[in-house]
């Protein structure tokens, strides 16, 4: 299983020591653009399936395409 933790900057220390003292469990940094992009990606997927539900209403590719 994968987690992703956001931690204020002055925690994240602490917790990381905690998380690397358990063999169980691997650490590996991520930059912030990278978690940004993550959230993103999970959000239009949400949004996608919420689509696909009928729970809320998307637009056409072609109308999309002709507003840029």
């Amino acid at each position: 299983m994968r987690v992703l933790l956001d931690i204020k900057d002055n925690k994240a220390k602490a917790l990381l020591e905690v998380l690397k003292g358990l063999s169980y469990v691997k650490t590996k940094m991520i930059s912030d653009e990278k978690a940004l992009l993550m959230e993103e990606i999970k959000e239009a997927v949400e949004e996608l399936n919420l689509i696909r539900q009928g729970k809320l209403k998307g637009i056409p590719a072609k109308q999309l395409l002709d507003e840029l």
